[in-house]
């Protein structure tokens, strides 16, 4: 009976250590704030560098256009054409998205290039894998149209 108090015991305070790193993963969603200013920053980068070296830097992962669980991506602000760049994973550059739909079938990826061409920034909601947890997840992506080209990130709610 000790030995399994013993381990009872082991076990519960292993999980009220675990608590708090869930409540600080929790506090690792990016918000709507940070997601708009992630998008200003890399348009900034744009600006100054031009769209062949902005695209290569998300395709790299540069750090500066990632932060908590947001990530950079962009394309053409045209229907049908491949995507760009990236932050998250680098077998969906070159791929035309606009048939790509969410899990209940939503054609998210037509609709945030249609936010980037007719009103120039916005918000899709839809659903998306976190690449955190790998859950999909409902997910709300903030678009701005540059030139003409568009970059987005998503926040995880």
């Amino acid at each position: 009976m000790k030995k399994f108090i013993g381990i009872a015991s082991l076990a519960i305070a292993g999980f009220i250590a675990a608590a708090p790193s869930c409540v600080v993963a929790a506090n690792d969603k990016g918000t709507p704030e940070e997601a708009t200013a992630l998008v200003k920053k890399v348009i900034a980068y744009y600006k100054a560098n031009g769209p062949e070296k902005t695209f290569a830097a998300i395709n790299a992962q540069n750090p500066d256009f990632k932060a908590k669980d947001m990530y950079i991506f962009g394309g053409w602000a045209k229907d049908g054409q491949p995507l760009l760049s990236h932050g998250a994973n680098p077998k969906m550059v070159g791929k035309e998205m606009s048939a790509l739909k969410d899990a209940d079938g939503k054609p998210f990826a037509k609709e945030i290039v249609d936010v980037a061409q007719k009103q120039g920034k916005g918000w899709v909601d839809y659903k998306w894998p976190n690449p955190v947890t790998k859950v999909i997840e409902a997910k709300s992506t903030y678009v701005e149209r540059v030139d003409d080209y568009y970059f987005a990130c998503g926040i995880y709610k």
